[in-house]
């Protein structure tokens, strides 16, 4: 399952679905805004996207993770508008018969999502605007044959 929204993310709801079936392991990662940067403080971070294909390649990843790793469940949520420091952004939780295959399925979303997936991400401090970009060691992370 996939969602990107500008709500704030229920984990415990979320968390519950993936205890649905029979399962060896959960696995979450919980990605939270920041309150500074080697900059300095952040007022709020604001993240756009591109509707339609934003969905289509998370999708893409889910399907891809589900069958690689043989997960029992996927969830995938990621937020987007003003987010403030503290606040969570992405929750990605993953549920398999194994642990091994739960760790590395979730750890595969959260590099895909922060290198590949099309969000924008902006960090309002007092008087500028950064633009935040992916970093090239977890760009290497990803490799993507699907």
């Amino acid at each position: 399952m996939i969602k990107v929204q500008k709500q704030k993310i229920n984990i415990p709801e979320e968390n519950k679905k993936l205890l649905k079936k029979k399962i060896g392991a959960v696995v979450n990662f919980i990605g939270v805004a920041r309150p500074k940067n080697s900059s300095g403080k952040i007022h709020y971070i604001e993240i756009e996207h591109y509707p339609g294909m934003t969905e289509k390649k998370i999708k893409e990843i889910e399907i891809y993770v589900t069958k690689k790793w043989k997960l029992n469940n996927c969830i995938i949520i990621h937020r987007y508008g003003k987010i403030k420091p503290g606040e969570n952004i992405v929750y990605v939780g993953t549920a398999a018969q194994h642990r091994n295959n739960a760790f590395k399925a979730c750890e595969f979303i959260i590099d895909y999502l922060k290198v590949k997936a099309p969000f924008w991400k902006i960090e309002q401090q007092k008087n500028k605007k950064i633009f935040v970009k992916s970093k090239k060691k977890d760009e290497k992370k990803i490799k993507i044959n699907y």
